[in-house]
């Protein structure tokens, strides 16, 4: 069954912590995919005659004065593989370092560091301002015969990139179920062995500690979360943080002081998203 509910979330007022924070909501609820623009998102899920009542639920508490005006439109199984190659996935090309492309792409550009995906509703394709910078940073990370953990995995971009350039051990840890068997697909489809979690930052306590770990998520849960990352990185080691804004760096940067991680470098987008590199002291 590949059919959808598409639930369009109008927000009075918006903007972008509004969209990010009702989008974290959603996907608490089981929404797998979600599309901000200036009045609000759509947010898919797979097809469920209670969409809309699942949504306004999801959105009953949420801390910011908000009104949400909630609609939803049924949308029939397709190859959404088709979709993505006709309307959105492009390849995605740094430098002459990365190339992220599916297998249905002809003539792409060469690079050192090669990625086939192929993704589905639940998807990340790199094309992210955030995505972006963090494959920058982990092109600068002396990463041979290191352990990676990359938290919120999502489809597998940033792991199988740190697994390719000669990480001994990569573990991604992915919350939506979707997105982690496409990450399982896409660890197939490059040849790479990465091992992946279906969990949140609870599963971090059973791991080795790790040389470097990732997280491009969003600032809450980072916040929420930032003591299980350090306690999941050796001293010495460098973290990546990424799925905020710049205007959030300092509370970023103040919970991270708590736990000895301190700023080495930083990448801004134009539109002010923000991808730090830290170490622990």
């Amino acid at each position: 069954m590949n059919d959808y509910n598409k639930v369009r979330v109008n927000a009075i007022p918006c903007n972008e912590d509004i969209t990010d924070l009702a989008a974290a909501f959603l996907a608490d609820a089981g929404f797998e995919s979600f599309e901000p623009d200036a009045e609000g998102l759509t947010a898919y899920i797979r097809a469920t005659p209670d969409a809309s009542d699942l949504a306004n639920e999801a959105l009953a508490d949420f801390p910011i004065p908000t009104t949400f005006e909630i609609s939803t439109e049924f949308i029939e199984g397709e190859d959404w593989n088709a979709e993505w190659e006709k309307n959105y996935f492009k390849p995605i090309v740094i430098g002459d370092k990365v190339c992220v492309h599916s297998t249905f792409h002809k003539d792409v550009p060469k690079a050192e560091y090669d990625i086939v995906i192929d993704p589905k509703m639940a998807f990340g394709t790199g094309h992210h301002d955030t995505t972006s910078q963090m494959m920058k940073h982990i092109l600068n990370l002396p990463l041979e015969g290191k352990s990676v953990i990359d938290m919120g995995t999502g489809t597998g971009i940033l792991a199988i990139l740190a697994k390719m350039r000669g990480a001994s051990e990569v573990t991604g840890i992915e919350i939506d179920e979707p997105a982690y068997l496409n990450a399982i697909e896409h660890a197939g489809l490059n040849n790479t062995p990465v091992r992946l979690i279906h969990g949140d930052a609870s599963a971090l306590v059973a791991l080795p500690k790790a040389d470097c770990l990732f997280a491009n998520i969003n600032r809450n849960i980072i916040l929420n979360d930032i003591d299980r990352y350090a306690a999941a990185l050796k001293e010495g080691g460098s973290m990546l943080l990424s799925g905020f804004y710049e205007e959030d760096i300092p509370m970023i940067e103040e919970a991270c002081a708590r736990y000895g991680l301190k700023e080495t470098d930083r990448l801004v987008s134009d539109a002010k998203w923000t991808a730090l590199k830290l170490v622990k002291e």
